[in-house]
């Protein structure tokens, strides 16, 4: 498609075929390329494995799975924070057809419960226990209502190391072949490899399925993107159990030939940088939040980050302030920015290594190759011209068959024409560059103007002593909603809500300036680092008394 087209829709077209095969193929032909290069290293524990090693392992832990009587199609959860052990069993469930149900570290009882119960899981892999979290204890509370639950394998346990040994021993081939090798004779990379369980903000999460062919596409033109080759070695501190994790991750590394790097079991800014400096990473991801504390480490100059060139901030708009600093001062002057949803595998946009600052920090790129983008009129459904405000929708080999055992909110989401449709409100410029100016749900209505927080959130960004904010509508009897900005002011300065709204006035129309302004240590996240603004609406509608007028 032109870019000079006048219609907001653009094709990402691309000379570069998609694979199609299945990750366990892949991993072989990557494995058979790079044998004795590292392919991922476990920085806690200090444990290395080269490709040729790695793919040797999970070939033992998927005839494991099969000796166990795991069958096509049958879905194993991993309940675990990141550890080479959820890689290992990532890679081992595609070689042996198996459905991965990758389960929230944050997860409590009830929650557990209803993804292994909503998903049928058959086998749970799990930690024993995480920071304040006891796991064994959650299991045992919620196993008698799991019908379908037949075994829980904890990691480190003795459990753990006979899959292996069953994947060694008689049980792991036929008679005259491998197992494994007729197993993987019989899948197609169009099956089902993964249940991503996305963190809605109402109800119960939905199950997004996705395949072979979605992931495994959409982590190797994510590591096109970023100029990947097997000379990169990406640090890897955003979760596992989300596509960002586990697809821009490690996908994006084994299909490159590069190096998946665990700085540690969950984010934490010092061992993440740590890791870029004792590894050498090349790449180092992130969303806005964590390059924000790595950014306010004390002592952050001190770490030898020179090695850093490229990787990707996304799962939430990342402020333009915070985007400078991170080409200055983390060196990553090819670093991308990426959008996306679950239900596209993740990626339907991305900014390219050679785009000029301005696009890079203000906008989510153009359509990944292979990806059509569309923005239309959340109403009426028609496309609009470029520059227009609407709904951005997404087709193409990346967007999900559905979500697990749910057609009415497959249907919902995913429209007669396979467009999905991201409930995000964007703008697509002459050149086909998006940018994502909020949420259809998280628009403020006051006094009939429709205002979008993230705008106020990048005003806002600019003031000196704000090192970080959220804007959120809550309710008021006069307008309908009135602005309450969430702000964290930066260590050792001081702020006051007269201030904030004093730098706002004559800058920003009047009914955008905050009526409440609230000052927080910090805002309530899912694991993936994004801002969880309905809880944020709870407590100040508590704090500010104004549950009368919300049922007004």
């Amino acid at each position: 498609m032109s870019s000079e087209s006048t219609l907001s829709y653009s094709h990402g077209a691309s000379a570069v075929p998609l694979l199609g095969e299945t990750i366990g193929a892949n991993l072989r032909r990557t494995a058979a390329r790079h044998p004795d290069a590292e392919v991922l290293v476990d920085v806690p524990t200090g444990r290395r494995w080269t490709y040729a090693a790695f793919d040797a392992e999970t070939d033992t832990l998927a005839r494991g799975l099969i000796a166990a009587g795991l069958a096509v199609g049958d879905r194993v959860g991993i309940w675990a924070p990141n550890c080479a052990e959820w890689v290992q069993l990532q890679y081992a469930t595609a070689k042996a057809g198996i459905i991965l149900v990758t389960v929230n570290p944050a997860y409590r009882g009830h929650e557990l419960s209803y993804a292994l119960r909503q998903a049928g899981v058959r086998v749970l892999v799990s930690a024993e226990s995480y920071r304040t979290s006891d796991y064994r204890a959650m299991i045992d509370e919620v196993r008698p209502e799991l019908a379908e639950l037949e075994d829980v394998i904890f990691l480190g346990t003795p459990a753990w190391e006979a899959l292996f040994e069953a994947g060694r021993g008689p049980d792991g081939g036929l008679a005259g072949g491998d197992v494994l090798a007729e197993r993987e004779a019989g899948l197609s990379f169009d099956d089902p490899v993964n249940i991503q369980y996305t963190s809605g903000t109402t109800g119960f999460p939905k199950g997004a399925t996705l395949t072979h062919h979605n992931i495994l596409n959409n982590g190797f033109f994510a590591g096109e993107r970023c100029g990947y080759t097997e000379r990169d070695r990406v640090c890897v501190p955003v979760p596992f159990y989300h596509c960002f994790g586990m697809v821009l991750g490690n996908l994006a590394c084994t299909t490159h030939g590069a190096c998946i790097v665990i700085p540690a079991p969950g984010f934490d800014p010092a061992q993440t940088l740590a890791a870029v400096q004792a590894e050498r990473c090349t790449s180092l991801y992130g969303v806005p939040t964590m390059f924000i504390a790595e950014l306010a480490m004390p002592g952050f100059g001190a770490y030898d980050l020179s090695t850093l060139r490229t990787g990707i901030m996304a799962g939430s708009p990342c402020p333009v302030e915070v985007m400078k600093r991170v080409i200055s001062e983390m060196h990553m002057t090819e670093v991308t920015i990426c959008y996306g949803m679950t239900e596209v595998s993740p990626v339907s946009n991305q900014t390219t290594v050679d785009d000029d600052m301005d696009r890079r920090v203000s906008t989510v790129g153009r359509a990944h190759p292979h990806v059509e983008v569309k923005v239309t009129d959340p109403e009426t459904g028609c496309v609009l011209p470029r520059g227009a405000q609407g709904e951005m929708c997404i087709r193409g080999y990346s967007v999900m068959p559905g979500y697990w055992n749910e057609p009415a909110k497959t249907a919902e989401a995913i429209d007669a024409a396979r467009w999905m449709h991201t409930g995000d409100l964007a703008v697509m410029d002459k050149a086909g560059y998006l940018s994502i100016v909020g949420r259809i749900k998280d628009m403020v209505i006051r006094g009939g103007e429709n205002i979008y927080p993230r705008e106020i959130e990048e005003f806002l960004y600019g003031h000196p002593a704000i090192e970080d904010v959220q804007v959120i509508g809550v309710p008021d009897v006069k307008y309908g909603e009135e602005l309450c900005a969430w702000i964290r002011v930066r260590p050792g300065v001081e702020l006051d809500a007269g201030q904030v709204r004093e730098y706002c006035q004559g800058k920003i129309a009047h009914y955008k300036i905050p009526r409440y302004v609230r000052f927080t240590s910090g805002f309530p996240m899912t694991v993936t680092g994004k801002v969880q603004k309905f809880k944020m609406r709870e407590t100040s509608i508590a704090e500010l008394e104004l549950g009368d007028v919300r049922t007004a």
